[in-house]
């Protein structure tokens, strides 16, 4: 089992994670100029989880893409395997020129 991080240490992450928040796990929202920016953006988190063994939660909607991690087999709570995909994304992000709108992300 993946050991699950405390919110001291998710708050510690979220300083090297400016495109994210911590709501329910690590999520955030993407907007893309286009939607055809959205679905590349989309393709790019695809690739990254295949690569990882770590799939996010994922919605669309037309030119923004909604976003979360968290870890399952941690009993659904946020681990280093987050947190390490969440920079993959941003990475990913910039280079697809999306911008990052946590706060978009809808409150639970």
């Amino acid at each position: 089992m993946a050991d699950q991080m405390t919110e001291t240490a998710i708050q510690a992450a979220l300083g090297d994670l400016p495109d994210w928040k911590h709501q329910d796990g690590l999520v955030t929202v993407y907007k893309t100029p286009t939607s055809a920016g959205a679905l590349a953006l989309i393709a790019a988190i695809g690739r990254i989880a295949e690569e990882q063994q770590h799939h996010p939660d994922l919605e669309w909607r037309y030119n923004r893409v909604f976003l979360r991690y968290v870890t399952h087999d941690a009993g659904g709570h946020v681990t280093q395997r987050d947190v390490a995909a969440a920079k993959a994304v941003s990475g990913a992000a910039a280079e697809t020129g999306a911008v990052a709108q946590p706060g978009r992300y809808p409150a639970s």
